[in-house]
């Protein structure tokens, strides 16, 4: 189920507050318009596993930047680019960070058993995986699907894949179930966060679809990416969202997302 955004009073320390997973919306003026990105400061303790933009791989990673940029984005630098607006935000050490030119106001989310995905979703060119070569080339319009997994549990190296392929694979079923005939974008990410192996600690060895915190991911990646693409597929249908060129009062806020009990 989704769980409907609140906003909370305040920062929240490492990530979380006592309510759940805390987003922030920051915000920047760049060519000449004033443009969101979510910020996720997790602090330490989290292994991320990813296909991000900036520090993707896999590593201990202290936050996450989702930017949205604007359409027709042509910097040779990304990466650059997302240093330059996590050293912005006051972000320090190793990050992951990653790009999209759909609204990142619009973000979905959901929770099961404990695992949260916050997704972003653009369906501005849906594809195939799997195309012939000769396919014919699709005319560009914004959009990347971008997912971000927390699973507050220590997870072994091979569970950490198991689970990032589990949420491909959850993304793939939430899309062709919101009616769209496609695998994704060209463009798609997807990060996983888990807790840091410590002393003593068992990580969970699995990841699949049917074991226990990967069924849990495939639930809520499902829902918030099939909530994302029904949202996307309106915001396309009223047209191009209005523009301000500087930032306003309401462009900065925090989201608590409040994550249900573990079991």
């Amino acid at each position: 189920m989704v769980i409907p955004q609140q906003k909370s009073d305040g920062p929240a320390e490492a990530g979380r507050s006592p309510g759940g997973l805390v987003i922030e919306r920051a915000c920047r003026t760049e060519e000449g318009a004033c443009r969101h990105l979510l910020v996720w400061r997790c602090g330490p303790g989290w292994r991320l596993l990813g296909s991000a933009v900036l520090g993707g791989g896999l590593g201990e990673r202290e936050w996450v930047v989702n930017a949205q940029v604007r359409p027709g984005y042509s910097r040779m630098d990304p990466e650059q680019h997302l240093a330059e607006l996590a050293a912005a935000e006051r972000l320090r050490g190793a990050g992951a960070g990653l790009m999209t030119a759909a609204q990142v106001d619009d973000f979905t989310w959901a929770c099961d058993g404990g695992a949260s995905a916050v997704v972003t979703t653009g369906i501005g060119v849906p594809i195939w995986a799997a195309e012939p070569e000769t396919a014919p080339a699709h005319a560009y319009v914004p959009g990347t699907i971008n997912i971000l997994v927390v699973v507050p549990a220590a997870v072994s190296d091979a569970g950490l894949v198991n689970l990032l392929a589990t949420a491909t694979e959850a993304k793939v079923q939430a899309l062709l179930d919101a009616g769209y005939d496609c695998s994704g974008t060209p463009s798609d990410a997807v990060c996983v966060a888990v807790r840091r192996t410590g002393a003593g600690d068992e990580p969970e060895p699995f990841g699949g679809p049917r074991s226990l915190w990967g069924a849990r991911v495939a639930r809520a990646v499902h829902a918030a990416v099939r909530a994302g693409a029904e949202t996307d597929r309106a915001r396309r249908a009223r047209g191009p969202a209005p523009e301000h060129a500087r930032p306003m009062q309401d462009c900065r806020r925090s989201f608590v997302l409040s994550v249900d009990q573990l079991p």
